[in-house]
């Protein structure tokens, strides 16, 4: 039997990390974790391009859970599942508008932006520049790609004639060669500005490749 299904906005809270000064700060990052970290965690992966004068912020997913690893349970968080998924999207697109606009609002004069999306979050962060509301300079996706079902129209014009970053490694499990080869072939058809760069390595956030992105 399927019983109706109804919603209600209620309110909550959401967390999120700083790596760097808002003051003075004329760039801000936007650095969004995969599936089953924490922001915390995952914010110690850019500690080496932490500078003066750049803001780097982890916000963290909505959604918590236990993961088993290695016989342990953990706690990590996620973006988003197939249940539900277009309301998750929705959901989290506006959390991250209402985090830039209190993070913009506390750093005069305004910074560039620059967003990082890892694994899931690449994703997560290629909907954001495309249905938020801010432009930003650059959008690099680690692990990831652009998901198949974004109106790339709306991800040019959020760009500000930045450009996208796919970065990869030669042995990430969930992101293949060809994979990026059919990607880097779809968003150079629609005229992106679009780099990809490969690395030796899995499903990471390559240090030295993140040193020469910044």
């Amino acid at each position: 039997m399927n019983y109706p299904s109804h919603r209600i906005n209620v309110p909550r809270s959401a967390r999120y990390h700083l790596l760097g000064d808002r003051r003075g700060a004329e760039e801000l990052w936007l650095v969004l974790h995969g599936y089953s970290q924490l922001a915390s965690s995952f914010l110690k992966w850019f500690e080496p391009v932490a500078r003066p004068g750049r803001l780097i912020v982890a916000p963290e997913g909505l959604s918590r859970a236990y993961f088993d690893e290695s016989g342990a349970r953990r706690v990590g968080a996620s973006w988003m599942t197939r249940e539900d998924r277009e309301a998750e999207i929705e959901d989290y697109v506006r959390y991250l508008d209402a985090l830039t606009d209190e993070l913009m609002g506390s750093i005069p004069p305004l910074p560039r932006i620059q967003v990082h999306g890892f694994s899931q979050g690449a994703a997560t962060a290629a909907r954001w520049v495309a249905y938020g509301r801010y432009s930003v300079v650059k959008l690099v996706l680690w692990g990831g790609t652009v998901p198949p079902d974004i109106d790339l129209e709306r991800l040019r014009s959020h760009l500000r004639d930045g450009k996208v970053v796919v970065a990869a490694g030669d042995r990430d499990q969930f992101v293949t060669a060809e994979q990026v080869r059919n990607e880097q072939a779809r968003l150079l058809g629609l005229n992106l500005n679009l780099e990809v760069r490969p690395f030796t390595g899995g499903h990471v956030v390559d240090r030295s490749t993140l040193v020469a992105i910044s």
